[in-house]
């Protein structure tokens, strides 16, 4: 059994119920978060076009939308949970250590620390996996 085989089994028996209710607010805080960004496209674009990144500012836009949007879903639902975090990954990086960053470490900047929960949990479900009360572990139980 390698590394990532022994985290996943580890994480698998060692889950309890109340972290289901923590991955299903987590992917709905996700979701609302990708409708709110495709709600006002001008706001990501900014925060996006004004980073340093080398790629085109409306292709990180949509993925950021669409990681989130459907990453939110797939998280709330239990449905390839660690998955999904791998795609929410790079954008909460990006935002802890990039964007919000740079508008100050202080306890009034709460996109920045709702940022680092956000990434907290997101690195937690990675480990842990989605849980009982998730589709994958529905899906598993009834595959015949």
């Amino acid at each position: 059994m390698n590394v990532l085989q022994r985290v996943e089994h580890w994480g698998d028996t060692h889950h309890p119920a109340w972290i289901d209710a923590l991955r299903i607010m987590l992917g709905i805080i996700l979701f609302l978060k990708g409708v709110s960004f495709i709600g006002d496209t001008t706001y990501l674009s900014s925060l996006v076009g004004g980073s340093r990144f080398g790629l085109t500012p409306v292709m990180l836009v949509h993925y950021v939308a669409f990681a989130h949007l459907v990453g939110g879903v797939l998280i709330a639902f239990g449905m390839l949970t660690r998955l999904a975090v791998l795609a929410q990954l790079p954008i909460l990086l990006g935002a802890v250590f990039f964007i919000n960053i740079s508008k100050g470490f202080s306890a009034l900047n709460s996109e920045l620390w709702l940022s680092i929960v956000v990434l907290f949990l997101l690195i937690m479900f990675l480990v842990v996996g989605s849980g009982k009360f998730s589709m994958d572990d529905w899906m598993s139980r009834h595959d015949h």
